[in-house]
Order: C-alpha cells, then sequence, then structure tokens
C-alpha cells in the first residue's frame, strides 16, 4: 500500500496538481508515527510511511493548510472521510484546495496492546503474513495483528469513504452491526452512583494536557472557552473533581451532533481515559430521540441539534439515563 500511495504522490507533485502532501511520517520510535506535510518529491522519499501504526485522523490538519496556497493531497481512511464532511459542512475546510486519496483501512495496530502482551523496549515492528514481528531489546516476539487491533477499528462503523477524488484499494461498506453502543449501554444499565463512581475514576486520572481537544476535528474553534484567562480554568490542571468533570462534560457538549466517532480523543489520551464514551452516549441518544443520524456523512444534511420540528422531543421525556 505504501509504495502504491508514495507513487502516485509523486506523479500528483510531478505534474502540478498539488504542491504539498499531508501524510505520516516516522517519529522518535518504529511505531511512532507521525501526521507531516511533505512539500517536495525529495522529503516524500526520504521521510513518507504507511503501515498498521498509521492511525491518526488527517482531517483536522486541513483547517489549516487547506488555507495555504496551492492544493494539497491528503490520504484519508474511510472513518477520516467523515469527519472531512463534517469539516466541510462547517464551512472549516476550503473544499477547492484539498485533493482527496481515499485509502482502505480494515483497522489500525494499537500499541497499548502490545504493551500489556509484556512488550517493552521495542526497537521495531515488521509485518509478516499477518503477523507483527516485535523487535525489542530483549529480543523478538510474534504477535497476531488481530490480537493488537486497536479497539476503536473493531467497532468501526464503516470501511466506506463518503468523500474523494480517488481510491487507493477497494471501498468498503457501512457496518449495520458494529457493537459500538455495547459499553454504552452497559453504562446505562448501571445505577446513577455507579455511573458516577465509573466517570469520576476515569476523570480523576486527567492531567489536563488538552491533546483529546487538540486532535479533535469537531473541536475547531480559534479559541477555546478553556483558554479564557478570565475563566479561572485557564491552562492548568484541575485542582478538584469538579474542574475534572466540567472540561470533559462541556466539550463533550460541544462536539454533540457534530462527532463522528473517530475515537482520536481516546487514541491520544496519554492517562487512557475511554472519552469516546461520553461523545457515544450523545449519538446513541440523539439515534434513538430524532432517528438515525450520522455526522459527517452527507455535508448537505441538517444535524438534530441544528434542527427543529413540531414533533420534537421536550426535555423531560426519555427517562433519566
Amino acid at each position: 500500500m505504501q509504495e502504491m500511495m508514495e507513487k502516485r504522490a509523486l506523479e500528483l507533485l510531478a505534474d502540478g496538481t498539488v504542491n504539498r502532501v499531508l501524510g505520516w511520517s516516522v517519529g522518535e520510535f518504529p511505531y511512532d508515527m507521525t501526521p507531516a506535510v511533505f512539500r517536495s518529491a525529495e522529503d516524500l522519499k526520504d521521510r513518507f510511511v504507511y503501515n498498521d501504526f498509521c492511525g491518526a485522523n488527517l482531517s483536522k490538519y486541513l483547517i489549516k493548510e487547506s488555507k495555504g496556497e496551492g492544493k494539497i493531497l491528503v490520504f484519508l481512511k474511510p472513518c477520516d472521510t467523515y469527519s472531512f464532511n463534517q469539516l466541510i459542512a462547517e464551512h472549516r475546510i476550503k473544499r477547492e484546495n484539498v485533493y482527496v486519496i481515499g485509502i482502505e483501512c480494515y483497522g489500525k495496530a494499537d500499541l497499548e496492546k502490545l504493551k500489556a502482551m509484556g512488550l517493552s523496549g521495542i526497537t521495531g515492528i515488521q509485518m509478516k503474513n499477518g503477523e507483527y514481528v516485535v523487535e525489542t531489546v530483549y529480543g523478538n516476539k510474534t504477535v497476531k495483528a488481530s490480537d493488537a487491533t486497536a479497539e476503536r477499528c473493531l467497532s468501526c462503523k464503516s470501511k466506506k469513504h463518503v468523500v474523494f477524488d480517488e481510491l487507493i484499494g477497494e471501498d468498503g461498506d457501512v457496518v449495520e452491526d458494529c457493537n459500538r453502543f455495547d459499553m454504552v449501554e452497559k453504562l446505562e444499565a448501571m445505577t446513577p452512583d455507579e455511573r458516577f463512581a465509573f466517570w469520576r475514576g476515569e476523570l480523576s486520572r486527567c492531567i489536563r494536557c488538552n491533546a483529546c481537544r487538540n486532535v479533535c476535528p469537531a473541536c475547531s474553534c480559534e479559541q477555546c472557552v478553556f483558554d479564557n484567562p478570565n475563566s479561572g480554568v485557564a491552562q492548568k490542571a484541575a485542582v478538584n473533581s469538579f474542574e475534572e468533570n466540567m472540561f470533559h462534560i462541556i466539550r463533550a457538549f460541544h462536539v454533540a451532533g457534530r462527532c463522528t466517532d473517530c475515537g482520536e480523543c481516546s487514541r491520544v489520551c496519554p492517562q487512557h481515559i475511554p472519552l469516546h464514551l461520553l461523545n457515544r452516549k450523545f449519538i446513541k441518544d440523539m439515534n434513538e430521540f430524532y432517528g438515525e443520524y450520522q455526522a459527517g456523512a452527507d455535508p448537505d444534511a441538517r444535524p438534530p441539534l441544528g434542527t427543529y420540528t413540531k414533533g420534537d422531543r421536550e426535555p423531560n421525556e426519555g427517562g433519566n439515563k
């Protein structure tokens, strides 16, 4: 796949269709694949990479990059295209300045799962016949790729691209039964005290690094409310449980109806807080209260929370879940 992607990117750079490429580059470690902009063929040949650890959603970087001079090429996985479409709907990306190549994806690897297997001191990872050969300072170990698949990929909502200019690989289908609301239903089945204890346990680990906010495509405000120096909570670790709850609950409300469920918030959280569950709860509620809706599926669709009908649900309807 990497060879095909690199070849096509070089062709588009050479014929002037684009003047830069947004993709992934090797970071400090062999499993650390970092979003990067390549501005020349030489740079692309030297640093471009695509493998099972290229999980980052590149859509948000286009908010800035699409406003630059010339057209930029971006590689988008199926789930990324929903975020791209949503940003188009919100007029945050200049579509005419972006050339989208959709790339097939059937799941990305999760480093944390490898670490949970006792693997440390990783110096290299190779894919062979559906297995990862993990090279460490303590020796090599072979791991089935399926055993290291990221949780968000196990409940992926769609293998189908909703927007592209061309495709590399095959396009998949929307996954009708992806079980992505299973954990939400378990939380709903808890008593209010149990749910409160669950979220207090999770959110108490937050260090307010802002990684979730910074990576989220739906968090696209030029200045976040939590950056207001007059708020008393700007750019600092929470001093009590109220501040811990407030940051994440307000952020979840701000992206409600716009979150595409890409899972980036949980992926980048250094404390491994399942932040995506807050967003999935909102998605599930909106589906039940207003009818099935998937943010980003159609940039021209009206979102449930941005549309009024006489049949809209009243605040006290639907119980207290």
